[in-house]
């Protein structure tokens, strides 16, 4: 890596950032908007099957606790699918975000698969560990290639 003194960064900000940074930007979009879906069919189904705050889970209705599920286990791994997305397409920015649509993708369709009151079917989301196992693999090159070259 290069220094590069501030007067340099201000007067040319988009100097460090890929020309196709734009479709990261544009997945972290179509993350917000599938996260913004789960949480509102979640809001949906407290209403309909009764389930007040702070009440995580239901005792009477199980496919509650799907719908409610399908939501939580995308919320506990969405924070590090944004980092890995992230350092992955600083470098790699068009292939990090193809891996980024499968792995936002698969979001939806685990979903919709625990929304059938079947929890296993939540499985047929998972193609998604393509997408994010391979944000995490380049994530993994780019730290390599970032120390072979400062040294």
């Amino acid at each position: 890596m290069q220094y590069v003194p501030t007067q340099n960064i201000q007067a040319h900000s988009n100097q460090f950032i890929h020309p196709h940074f734009g479709y990261v930007i544009l997945v972290f979009i179509y993350s917000w908007v599938m996260l913004a879906y789960l949480g509102l069919k979640v809001g949906l189904a407290r209403k309909k099957y009764n389930v007040k705050y702070p009440n995580m889970y239901s005792d009477k209705d199980p496919l509650f606790n799907c719908i409610q599920r399908a939501h939580q286990s995308t919320v506990e791994i969405y924070p590090q699918w944004l980092i890995f997305q992230l350092i992955a397409g600083v470098v790699y920015p068009i292939t990090a975000s193809l891996l980024g649509i499968i792995w936002v993708t698969s979001r939806f369709t685990y979903a919709w698969g625990y929304y059938s009151g079947v929890p296993e079917r939540r499985m047929n989301g998972s193609y998604g560990y393509i997408g994010l196992l391979g944000v995490i693999f380049l994530s993994i090159v780019v730290a390599f290639k970032t120390l072979i070259s400062s040294g």
